[in-house]
């Protein structure tokens, strides 16, 4: 094993990704970069680090930070439990820690948001801790290394990979180690088409030598997708808007939204002017339709979402549109965190208005 270590980290020094946060052993900014990977991709990735960093340069202006402005600056990246547990364990690094992070796996992985993964790589790349991390591209290239057969989803195959990462890692520079084991199943050790041929590493590879690198890591089957069918309503007022704070147990908590009829399938503007929301939104009050958006989909994790946008016009507004939802001014509507779904809405109604979209 040290012979494979020597070789991997030889590999990665040479081979290396010119990326931001492999610049800096600031624990906070490791540990903002490895929260943004998260189910983002390295490009998008960079962009939102640089501009996080910039506009909060540190753990102290995050924790004292709104927390509508921290899911604002992390708009457009979805997965927004991410920003809230940023801005929770930054206050709480603040005010248990007084804003030092801890050296310690136990006591980062006792974070809100900071899992094995990611406590293993802050603790590793900024403290030089010796853990291993075990990420999906860890998982990736032990098991096709070692034969591993065991499902990625399974406790028993978590622990095996587990327990070859801990075994393969050098001790003396964990932080280094780890990233080049990442690396090359980032760069190299491909879910599909790998570039075996000139992997450092291919004359101790089972897979390889077996030809086994389809069947490597054994793919566990996935679960069903929901479909889900929303129609927003812009619904203009005196140069104004409503809109309301998500604080339901769903996607987007904590976003904001315009008001929302949900339906179980997808319907037509016809029979949706019957619903009873729309009913009660608008409770016999006249309302003149401007447009009706294409409907958009847009796909989330298990989730794929249809949405129809109506913009309307109203002069008089009902009781369960001003108890249930905010009234702002048009302008202020994107000083809001929102959806990129609405985002995206939003912006096409500017260009069917021929109006700038800031």
């Amino acid at each position: 094993m040290e012979r494979l270590t020597k070789i991997l980290e030889k590999w990665y020094s040479r081979n290396k990704r010119d990326l931001p946060w492999r610049k800096t052993k600031s624990a906070y900014a490791i540990w903002l970069s490895e929260i943004l990977l998260q189910q983002t991709t390295v490009n998008q990735g960079i962009k939102y680090y640089e501009n996080f960093l910039a506009r909060f340069p540190d753990v102290w202006q995050l924790a004292k930070a709104p927390l509508e402005d921290v899911l604002k600056a992390w708009q457009g990246l979805g997965y927004y439990t991410r920003a809230r547990n940023l801005h929770v364990t930054a206050r709480i690094i603040v005010q248990q820690y007084n804003g030092i992070f801890p050296a310690d796996y136990d006591a980062l992985i006792s974070l809100k948001g900071i899992g094995e993964y990611t406590a293993a790589a802050v603790a590793s790349i900024a403290f030089h801790i010796p853990v291993a991390v075990v990420d999906g591209n860890v998982y990736r290239v032990l098991a096709r290394i070692y034969g591993v057969k065991l499902p990625a989803t399974s406790s028993a195959g978590k622990n095996e990979i587990r327990r070859l990462a801990t075994a393969l890692l050098n001790k003396k520079d964990p932080g280094n180690h780890n990233q080049a084991l990442m690396e090359l199943g980032a760069l190299i050790c491909l879910p599909k088409n790998p570039s075996c041929s000139v992997c450092p590493v291919n004359f101790v590879c089972h897979a390889y030598k077996k030809q086994k690198i389809k069947e490597l890591p054994v793919k566990t089957v996935k679960t069903g997708n929901r479909k889900r069918y929303f129609h927003y309503l812009h619904i203009s007022w005196e140069d104004k808007i409503f809109i309301r704070q998500r604080t339901q147990k769903d996607i987007w908590h904590s976003l904001f939204e315009l008001p929302l009829i949900e339906t179980r399938t997808a319907v037509l503007p016809e029979k949706l002017f019957g619903h009873k929301q729309w009913k009660s939104l608008f409770n016999g009050s006249r309302y003149n339709i401007k447009y009706i958006s294409p409907v958009i989909s847009h796909q989330l994790t298990h989730q794929t979402l249809h949405a129809c946008f109506y913009f309307l016009e109203v002069t008089e507004v009902s009781s369960a549109l001003a108890k249930e939802y905010i009234c702002i001014d048009k302008e202020k509507m994107q000083q809001y965190p929102v959806s990129r779904l609405t985002e995206k809405a939003l912006k096409q109604w500017c260009n069917y208005k021929n109006i700038d979209y800031h």
